[in-house]
């Protein structure tokens, strides 16, 4: 019969204290699951293991990750967690957990694109009386015009192609850029621009903020978008022969802007050369209304 063995142990497992394989006693409990704590060394040693000097390896370390790692957190909390799109004002449905909430702020509403501030909160004023609106409806009074229609074109042609040379003199002075495209030859003399194109590129230039303000007379710069909108009438209506006829104070009134255009652009020579232009239409227009006057007496 072999030796019998103490404690009642089988033949083939190791001695505690030997070098066997990893050294360990069996124990009769059962270890617990993989994802609880571990152990410390003080309690291996209550169980009379004898341990070693451990190396701190990468494999080591994942293991102890492992050991360390907790559990993601419950679904609950993930679905409760805000996303992108429960700040999106369009987004009227909203997730799941954000109903389950109860909130009481409501959402404003997207506004239909053929809506505008008038569909909302508006008031209308008192209607005139009838007889107030009839004086308003009647026939409008006559407005001297004793200007011609070729005297008028070649009125307006004349501020017409002054305000371009006006203009192309400022861009060439502060030596700003003009922009080419395929359909538009480059710029030698300011005959190869309309006066309105004249106009759609300074304006492109003050609201870039490439104009700076103390290149324009007083620096008004938040006056001379305004300033260069009331002259574009002057190329339609010298451009355009089939327009109607303007009356005296209107031929006036578009060399007046243009006055007010080559003011602001400091242009010395340009604003003398349209105020001439103003005394002479005004004295050729007094002339012809006292000479009509005199006539059907």
């Amino acid at each position: 019969m072999g030796q019998d063995l103490p404690y009642g142990m089988p033949a083939k497992a190791p001695v505690p204290g030997t070098s066997g394989l990893a050294g360990r006693a069996e124990r009769p409990y059962s270890y617990p699951p993989v994802h609880t704590s571990r152990l410390s060394p003080e309690s291996y040693g209550n169980l009379g293991i004898v341990h070693k000097p451990s190396y701190t390896t990468m494999s080591s370390q994942n293991w102890d990750a492992q050991g360390r790692y907790s559990p993601p957190d419950p679904v609950d909390d993930i679905l409760a967690s805000p996303s992108a799109s429960d700040y999106s004002l369009e987004n009227g449905a909203g997730t799941g957990a954000s109903r389950s909430k109860g909130s009481t702020r409501a959402r404003p509403q997207r506004r239909p694109s053929n809506r505008d501030e008038f569909d909302g909160p508006h008031q209308f004023l008192a209607r005139p009386p009838p007889d107030y609106v009839a004086m308003q409806e009647r026939e409008l009074p006559h407005l001297p015009t004793n200007l011609l229609v070729q005297e008028q074109d070649s009125v307006l042609t004349r501020v017409n192609d002054r305000l371009s040379q006006c203009a192309f003199d400022f861009v060439a002075k502060y030596q700003f850029p003009i922009p080419l495209t395929q359909d538009m030859r480059p710029v030698e003399r300011p005959q190869d621009r309309e006066w309105t194109e004249w106009v759609y590129l300074l304006k492109r230039l003050a609201t870039k903020r490439r104009i700076p303000a103390r290149v324009l007379y007083n620096g008004q710069i938040k006056q001379f978008v305004t300033i260069l909108e009331n002259s574009l009438e002057m190329r339609h209506a010298a451009k355009h022969q089939s327009r109607p006829l303007k009356d005296d104070r209107n031929i006036l009134q578009l060399i007046s802007a243009g006055i007010q255009v080559a003011k602001i652009l400091k242009d010395a020579p340009a604003m003398q050369y349209l105020d001439n232009l103003y005394v002479s239409t005004e004295q050729q227009i007094q002339e012809r209304s006292a000479a009509a006057s005199v006539r059907f007496r």
